[in-house]
């Protein structure tokens, strides 16, 4: 049993090469900076969906790379000129897509606190989620378990426990990943149970 959980821990090390998640699909955003000295000690898990409730769509990709046309939609005037991204973005069939390597600093937090500690982006991996309110979609967990793992055995700073949503670190201002995120579920596929 030890050894096909340390043989899957092995295979979520190699997912990260460079600060780059082997695998997704690489588009570069300009809403990123050097992060300052110090370790990466946190993940914060986000969700979106734009425009609200409607999935699928590429205006999460055009948000992060300043190209959403403000006349798109009713909803994008108020958004189109904010200058925000994440590290990544997992849809809800799985995909994986990457925005900012993890050695830089993704524009994800705003106006946030950790522990005492403001300033989140500077220390923290921005992953957002496709979605909203609804209960998020199980390949979704599936991936993001996966994603932890690997971004836990590549960063020392960071652990299992150190995973908040958006709503612990700005709770006056953020409600996501919201009520239909199952915590439990994703500590479930955290530690997958060898066949």
């Amino acid at each position: 049993m030890q050894q096909n959980q340390r043989s899957w821990q092995q295979r979520a090390t190699e997912l990260i090469e460079g600060h780059r998640l082997r695998g997704a699909r690489q588009v570069p955003s300009p809403n990123c900076n050097e992060r300052p000295r110090g370790e990466v000690s946190l993940v914060v898990v986000h969700a979106i969906s734009l425009p609200p409730g409607v999935f699928r769509g590429d205006a999460i990709e055009q948000l992060f790379t300043n190209r959403l046309a403000a006349h798109g939609h009713p909803f994008f005037a108020a958004i189109a000129g904010l200058r925000v991204s994440a590290h990544l973005l997992i849809r809800r069939d799985g995909e994986c897509i990457q925005f900012v390597p993890f050695d830089r600093r993704a524009w994800h937090a705003g106006r946030s606190c950790w522990q005492g500690r403001s300033q989140v982006n500077d220390f923290s991996i921005g992953i957002e989620l496709e979605g909203d309110a609804r209960p998020f979609a199980a390949a979704q967990y599936h991936r993001l378990g996966g994603v932890l793992q690997a971004l836990v055995r590549s960063y020392p700073g960071l652990s299992l426990d150190r995973v908040a949503g958006h709503e612990q670190i700005a709770p006056l201002r953020k409600e996501d990943p919201g009520p239909g995120f199952d915590w439990q579920y994703l500590k479930r596929c955290l530690h997958p149970v060898p066949p």
